[in-house]
């Protein structure tokens, strides 16, 4: 892996003591869902408080990038040394910033530091189930993002005021004439909370660590001032971690193993209900046409039920064509977007070590495939008989959008009302109305502009002047009933990669399984296809020849299966109590929810109508 700019703070030479510094990420809670930034505590800070220009995904994070005064060199041990100026002066906080400071302990907030772009890690060791010879060898080691800010025991609060940072540094092989070069690839830290009166400090800021079983830990009482000191300590050992895999430490997931079998359990399964309903219903296909095409029965043929009797009608525009068009076109956008990050990702190129590249990257493919999605929506208007293509691009390039905007605006008014820096600043705001009115809303008329030029999409039957009476339908051709029933087969094929995406989302873990990501991704694709083409067929046995908002609406089913997951996920899996964060959580969820609606509506919706133009084209028609 190359060395970036900005990313890597100092080259190490032996021989040469560098400096490097620790920068300050933000504040976490899963149990808030509302980030902070560093210094909203009172934090020791620096002569000069520099933040780093962040690109647009680590501002939608909540990422503010701060420098800390931290002061490590590269291969200097410290033992434990003041932060803040004043070594023989404890910081004193008053009232309102212990109150704070409890207030963040009780609602489990995480800090996040990065050193040369590493986060910081907290190990955590302990016995897995195993024999009781096994477990006096070995311990399991996991890693958690960031470091708690303190704990809380017997309703009292006490916060974490040293810390002892760990950093793995690598030795480069190189050649006899060259010097070595080091590299870090490890940064993990043990958070300890010591009372003032166990750490002396004397006038050069050093300090002396107590004993650790006869140290009492600082306790901050909300309802006084308090004095403490910030110290820390830094130790360095040489590991055998090589730099180009210095992330899979942080990258290690429990149960990587059942991860794995359930994917694979999931494929096989729905790979195999596939191939049935394919058998199934190219057989009775087969038979269909078969028995359509016998120019003695035509007769017979016409008085029995079937899907060739809505041959006049099965092409008939439905209502709002507008509408639909719009939504299939913002559902082809989502679907190119999604499935160029996700291939990118796979490919390496948008690792976590990229901060903010993944949210980046995504919102600009989404507006520059607006050209795609315009022309699909252009074609398929003119296709329903529609003649008003400049409102039908203004539809196209407003609608989905306008929604996310809106709802996003909602809950940004909410964050600002916290202090919160996951509320985007304003100037972003203006930034990303920028790019939907000055990239996504002009390609959008493009796309229109050719797609609404272009020949629509032959039809091999006519459409008769009168509609067709159609006959009562049964309770199970209800469209409830369709969503609940075609959405099981996507839903399942991708409910165990939910967990590990909700869990990057809400739980501040990192999501990297791309590869297996992509997979599901053609797997769901495949499964919504395959089941869009079975509900309409059945439909269009029924005689019942209005299947175009059907088959969209239908084929979306699992999304609703999501939004009950992500109902289940809330309230087992996460520890929100709070209004706001319960407002965000869901209000996201509907966001989700709808954008996976349009995008698998969007799937079923294009393999009912390539189905449907094939079997009533392999048909004789008189």
């Amino acid at each position: 892996m190359m060395l970036r700019g900005q990313e890597i703070f100092w080259s190490f030479f032996l021989g040469i003591i560098l400096p490097f510094f620790l920068q300050a990420v933000k504040l976490t809670s899963s149990r808030t869902q509302l980030p902070y930034e560093y210094y909203s505590l009172p934090f020791c800070q620096p002569s000069k408080i520099t933040y780093k220009a962040e690109n647009l995904g680590e501002v939608l994070r909540g990422d503010r990038i701060v420098n800390t005064p931290f002061q490590v060199s590269m291969n200097v041990e410290k033992k434990c040394e003041v932060l803040c100026n004043f070594p023989n002066k404890p910081v004193t906080l008053t009232v309102e910033q212990s109150k704070l400071i409890a207030e963040r302990i009780r609602e489990d907030y995480y800090v996040h530091l990065i050193a040369d772009n590493l986060p910081v890690a907290t190990r955590l060791e302990f016995y897995s189930n195993r024999e009781e010879e096994e477990k006096k060898k070995e311990k399991d080691v996991q890693f958690e993002h960031g470091y708690r800010l303190g704990f809380m025991d017997n309703n009292k609060f006490y916060l974490h005021n040293h810390l002892s940072f760990i950093l793995y540094y690598h030795r480069e092989d190189v050649e006899e004439s060259q010097e070595h070069t080091y590299r870090v690839v490890r940064f993990e830290v043990i958070p300890q909370s010591i009372k003032l009166e166990d750490l002396k400090a004397d006038e050069k800021s050093m300090c002396t660590l107590p004993e650790a079983t006869g140290s009492a830990p600082q306790e901050i009482d909300p309802t006084k001032e308090n004095q403490l000191l910030f110290t820390y300590s830094v130790h360095w050992e040489e590991s055998d971690i090589k730099w180009a895999s210095r992330w899979d430490t942080y990258l290690t997931m429990s149960d990587v193993q059942i991860h794995w079998f359930s994917i694979i359990n999931s494929v096989v399964v729905v790979f195999f209900l596939s191939g049935i309903l394919s058998m199934i219903i190219i057989r009775t296909l087969r038979k269909d046409i078969a028995n359509y095409n016998k120019e003695d029965d035509i007769e017979d043929t016409m008085e029995e039920s079937g899907w060739k009797l809505v041959h006049g009608d099965v092409f008939r525009p439905p209502q709002y064509p507008m509408i639909l068009s719009s939504l299939l076109g913002s559902g082809i956008q989502l679907f190119c977007m999604i499935l160029i990050v996700i291939f990118v990702a796979m490919l390496g190129m948008l690792s976590p070590s990229s901060r903010g590249a993944l949210m980046t990257t995504a919102c600009f493919l989404f507006m520059f495939m607006g050209v795609f999605g315009g022309f699909f929506a252009g074609r398929l208007y003119r296709t329903l008989k529609g003649h008003r293509w400049k409102k039908g691009a203004f539809c196209t390039a407003m609608l989905y959008p306008g929604v996310v905007f809106g709802i996003c605006f909602v809950l940004n008014c909410f964050i600002w009302g916290k202090h919160s820096s996951g509320a985007v600043p304003f100037p972003t705001m203006v930034a990303l109305l920028c790019m939907w009115f000055g990239i996504s809303l002009p390609l959008v008329y493009l796309g229109y502009y050719f797609g609404f030029r272009k020949q629509p999409y032959d039809n091999p039957v006519r459409t008769n002047q009168i509609p067709r009476q159609i006959p009562e339908q049964r309770w199970y051709m209800n469209k409830f009933v369709g969503i609940l029933m075609a959405g099981i087969l996507p839903f399942g094929a991708m409910f165990i990669e939910l967990f590990f995406i909700f869990s990057a989302i809400w739980e501040n873990q990192f999501y990297y399984l791309f590869g297996f990501l992509f997979l599901v991704f053609i797997i769901l694709v495949v499964s919504c296809s395959q089941i869009s083409i079975v509900m309409v067929y059945f439909q269009l046995c029924a005689e019942d020849y209005r299947w175009w908002w059907r088959t969209f609406l239908v084929s979306g089913g699992s999304a609703f299966y999501v939004l009950i997951y992500a109902v289940f996920y809330f309230v087992n899996k996460l520890d929100i109590v709070e209004f706001i964060p319960s407002l965000l959580y869901f209000g996201y969820t509907a966001l989700m929810v709808l954008s996976f609606w349009l995008l698998t509506g969007t799937i079923g919706f294009y393999a009912a109508y390539m189905f449907v133009r094939k079997i009533y084209a392999a048909v004789k028609i008189d």
